[in-house]
């Protein structure tokens, strides 16, 4: 054999042995990495439309090393899985049988009637929830930390508490997002999945937003009218209105400021009838989480 001839052998044996058996090129996995839809909530549908994206494939696959995916940046708290009592719209009144009343409290503005309410629950053993706004941390940090620290449910009330039917959804989206950011330091994590839309006010489209970040709408069955003072009556009036709409799973509204025209603290100052009007009536009291 020439030279020649010789090298061509030689190039002929690399080739074979570089191309496999033959049998075509291996088969390359498809990338693992496929996001997972939230599913819209099952009562409500969304009235948005939402945006199309399309995933463009390389039209060549490369024929070196196949590079290192990139790792997708990390969340401060992935989304969960919601309870089955938690979907849908928001909830007026806990599923439940048992007389139980669950006490809420929301935080968006002042703090006048905070100390007396949190001197009141502890010294009756008495759970409460309560729905703070990042204003509210930032601003009362004290007060959150009492919160915090006596044990109580916190959820998320947005940052601002504006009215979030109005907004884009990129704002609403915001809004939960850095309540909640300031709301974990405070509460050593999450407040996932406990959520309440300030003036109760949403619509198919919020209601989508809240669930796809992972939190359930609280709504109440009974609002004790305390923030609007004077105007509704007296404290002798939010006891009466609270009695009144006393069920099993019933969620009562309250708030932690004063009226803002009067100064009064109402639902601060009922609170302790309050208390003792339903546990006359064979109730007990839970937390959201509790029941």
């Amino acid at each position: 054999m020439t030279g020649r001839g010789a090298l061509a052998a030689i190039g002929c044996v690399a080739l074979l042995a570089a191309c496999g058996n033959g049998s075509g090129p291996a088969t390359r996995p498809e990338p693992s990495g496929t996001p997972t839809s939230t599913a819209s909530p099952t009562q409500t549908p969304s009235t948005s439309t939402p945006g199309t994206t399309t995933s463009t494939r390389p039209t060549v696959r490369p024929t070196t090393t196949r590079p290192v995916p990139s790792t997708p940046p990390a969340t401060t708290s992935p989304p969960v899985a919601l309870p089955a009592w938690l979907r849908g719209s928001p909830v007026t009144r806990i599923p439940t049988t048992r007389r139980v009343v669950a006490l809420t409290f929301d935080g968006g503005s002042g703090a006048q009637g905070a100390a007396a309410i949190l001197s009141t629950l502890r010294a009756a053993g008495v759970p409460a929830t309560f729905f703070l706004t990042g204003d509210f941390v930032r601003t009362h940090p004290g007060t959150a930390a009492a919160i915090a620290g006596g044990h109580y449910l916190i959820g998320n009330h947005t940052m601002t508490h504006p009215h979030l039917t109005r907004l884009t959804s990129a704002a609403i989206k915001d809004q939960i997002t850095r309540a909640e950011q300031q709301l974990k330091p405070v509460v050593g994590h999450s407040p996932r999945p406990w959520f309440r839309f300030p003036f109760g006010e949403y619509d198919a489209r919020t209601l989508q937003i809240v669930h796809a970040m992972g939190y359930g709408a609280i709504g109440w069955t009974v609002d004790s009218r305390g923030w609007q003072g004077r105007a509704a009556g007296t404290a002798a009036d939010v006891v009466t209105r609270v009695r009144a709409a006393l069920q099993p799973g019933a969620i009562v509204l309250m708030h932690l400021g004063a009226n803002p025209d009067d100064g009064t603290t109402f639902d601060a100052d009922a609170l302790p009838r309050i208390i003792a009007a339903v546990r006359a009536a064979g109730y007990s009291f839970v937390a959201l989480n509790g029941w």
